[in-house]
This record gives C-alpha cells, structure tokens and sequence, in this order.
C-alpha cells in the first residue's frame, strides 16, 4: 500500500512538471489584471495603458488596468501580493514602493522578499509647478515667498510615501521652507484644487504636470531631476537653485513572489519588445519619460537601491505614517 501511494505521489508530481513549461509556453491564455496604486487620469495610469494597450495588441490577450487606490499605493502593492503566483496579477511599480518600506511603520507585506521584479519600464522626473495665483514665478521667488508665509503654504500629492510627497519633503527639509501637506488619492484629483488655489503647488510626475502646465492651468517652475530634463528643457532643474536636490523616479512590473520564472522572462523579453517600438517610445517622450529596458534581475537592484536612497531621505526628512 504505501509503495502504491508513493508511486501514485510520484506520478502525480511528474505529471505536475510536465504541465508547468506548457502552461509558462501559451502564457498569457487569459486576460492578466495588472494593478495600479493610483487614480485614473494621473501619471502612472497614462503610462500603465499606454503599455497595457501595446501588451494586449501583441500577446493576443488583455491586460487590464485595474485602479486600486490609497495608501500611497500600498493597497495595490498588498493585493498584488496576496494574488496567485501565476503571472496573471502583475503590479505597477513606482517610486511608492521604494519609499513605503522606510516610510510606514506597519506594512503588511515586505516588498524586496514578496515580489519578483519583472521588467523596468521607463525613467521620469517629477516637476514643480504652482498655481497661477502664486506670484512667482522662478524658485528662488518660490523659495522666497515660502520663508514669508510660513505655514500658510499647502502643497498636494498622490498620496502618501509617493514621490510627489516626497520630493516636496526633500524640498522643505533643504529649502526651510514651511508648507502644509494634503495628500489626494491621485495627483489628478488634485489638480482641479491647485487650478483653483485651495493647495498651491504640487511636484507631480512629468506626464500630468506637463500636460497641466503646457495648457495653461498651472505654472512649471523646476524638474527634480540633477539637470535639466531633455523633453523640456527649457524648464530648470531645482538643483539650479538648490544644489544637491535630486528625486527621478522609476517605473516598471513585479509580479508576486513565486511566479514561474518563464513567465517572468516572457513579461520581460514583451516590455523589451515593446521598448523598441518607435510609436510606444514616442508616447513614452510625450509623457516625460525616457525608456529604461532592463533584466528582470537589473530591475530588482534597481528598486533595492531605490529603496536605500528613499530610506536616508525619510530619515533626513524627518516624516513617517503609522
């Protein structure tokens, strides 16, 4: 009997290793949710379908964007995690993630030991712009105007432990400057609140600050990256005026830990694909973003050291979210 049940295991376990490489080979063979920290409309939504869009055209299934926000992203990050391991729940990584780890106090989760980096995507930069209500129009008058008014300055972002938070903390904590933080579930929502000035400045992700600050609805006064951005340069690096500032983001995919590594490699060999095509890389630059192809493995060193640089400027900051 127990060689019979042994036999019986053993069988089973074979024929369990001859499904997993065909079941990895016709991946995807059904739509892939694909999880976003953040609102519709906002930085990392215009990005996640522009790339979703050229997935679904050229794996031959979906990939649906699927909004789960709050939390700076941490929510996304917790769902994706606590999904199946079978490559058909990915995760939109961002600069949040790397921040979150230092940032919050209680995480339920542990990013670096419960995802599997997939794919980098593309490099950004966040950039400062005001209302026009604000009556300045450089940094240095910005930084001028703050030491005036202390405390009556308020500046959004999407969220807390995302970059937009961030880079404005790092601005305080080199500037002196005094300002009050709103946190909104998106930098889209806000927008209409700095439009009208009830927050007056936001350092949001390229893509909808450019979009905002192209049409006339807000002011662009500085990139936060160390010098200036090549698709607006004539918008100065804050490090022009502050020197030493610096918050360029990234973005890319994980996937829970676990997912079969030959679904990883087909993910990253598509996103690689992808980063070829003239017409995604196009729209890519019309959102700010310059593509950023990597291994899976060079991808995961990536948010590793992100993660230490974001974990000394929380410290040097001074902030933190039970």
């Amino acid at each position: 009997m127990i060689r019979f049940v042994r036999a019986a295991l053993l069988g089973l376990a074979c024929c369990l290793a001859s499904l997993s490489p065909s079941s990895a080979s016709d991946y995807p063979n059904r739509p892939v949710r694909w999880l976003i920290g953040f609102a519709a409309g906002g930085p990392v939504d215009i990005v996640a379908r522009i790339m979703s869009q050229w997935l679904s055209d050229h794996l031959g299934q979906q990939f649906v964007v699927e909004n789960r926000t709050g939390s700076g992203g941490n929510i996304a990050a917790a769902a994706a995690i606590n999904s199946p391991a079978d490559g058909y729940t990915l995760l939109f990584v961002a600069p949040n993630n790397a921040i979150s780890t230092s940032l919050y106090k209680k995480l339920p989760y542990d990013f670096l030991r419960d995802t599997t980096p997939v794919a980098s995507i593309m490099q950004l930069t966040n950039m400062l712009v005001v209302s026009n209500a604000m009556p300045v129009k450089t940094v240095q008058e910005f930084i001028d105007y703050c030491r005036a008014n202390p405390g009556k300055i308020a500046y959004a972002s999407s969220g807390y432990g995302t970059s937009v938070h961030m880079s404005a903390e790092l601005f305080k904590a080199m500037t002196k400057c005094d300002m009050q933080h709103v946190p909104y579930r998106g930098s889209a929502i806000a927008f209409p609140d700095i439009i009208s000035n009830k927050v007056q400045l936001i350092f949001d992700n390229l893509p909808s600050a450019l979009e905002q600050s192209r049409g006339g609805s807000v002011r662009a006064l500085g990139v936060t990256s160390p010098q200036r951005w090549p698709s607006v340069p004539d918008v100065p690096a804050i490090a022009e005026t502050v020197p030493g500032f610096e918050a360029v983001g990234f973005y890319g995919i994980s996937a829970p830990k676990g997912t079969p590594p030959e679904i990883v490699d087909a993910l990253n060999k598509a996103v690689g694909e992808a980063l070829k095509d003239p017409k995604l890389v196009a729209r890519l630059a019309e959102a700010g973003g310059i593509p950023k192809p990597m291994t899976p493995a060079e991808f995961g060193k990536l948010v590793a050291d992100e993660t230490e640089k974001w974990r000394k400027v929380v410290e040097f900051a001074g902030v933190s979210v039970d």
